[in-house]
């Protein structure tokens, strides 16, 4: 592991943590949208991370969706932080509220509002930003413990 990957890693945790925020305010933001383009309600978004793997200087990240994969090429890459890979659609069911006069009500009156409950939006919320702070101790901290190894080098 070299000096500078413990900044790295908390580094992908910091990118990662604010696309999950993002994502989150987003889906609080559209928590009574009804009518999308797509046509139908907003569907609740999750954030998918991996690991990524550390690679050799001048190399990219790649990410291991699968790990402890046979088909993995074997390489002895030790676990460099964390990607998002994607964000997908929540599958869980739309809530359905009886509401007759309502333009957005189906044939039978009910109302099809986002799979977003906004309680448990907050909690993912609260815990994205416990982690993003986290992340910014360990990078502070990192930098204190650097700056006291250069301290006793020179002395």
């Amino acid at each position: 592991m070299g000096f500078y990957d413990s900044i790295d890693i908390s580094a992908s945790g910091l990118t990662a943590e604010r696309l999950a925020m993002d994502v989150i305010a987003n889906n609080i933001a559209n928590a009574q949208t009804t009518r999308t383009p797509q046509g139908g309600p907003f569907k609740r978004q999750l954030v998918v991370f991996a690991q990524q793997q550390s690679a050799a200087q001048g190399e990219s990240f790649v990410p291991d969706p699968v790990p402890g994969d046979p088909h993995r090429d074997g390489g002895s890459a030790s676990l460099g932080g964390v990607q998002a890979v994607g964000i997908v659609q929540d599958t869980s069911p739309d809530r359905l509220a009886y509401e007759p006069g309502n333009p957005d009500a189906d044939a039978n009156g009910y109302v099809h509002y986002p799979n977003v409950q906004v309680v448990k939006e907050m909690v993912d919320l609260m815990a994205a930003s416990r982690a993003y702070q986290a992340n910014v101790t360990a990078i502070q901290q990192t930098k204190v413990l650097s700056a006291d190894v250069l301290n006793v080098l020179r002395a």
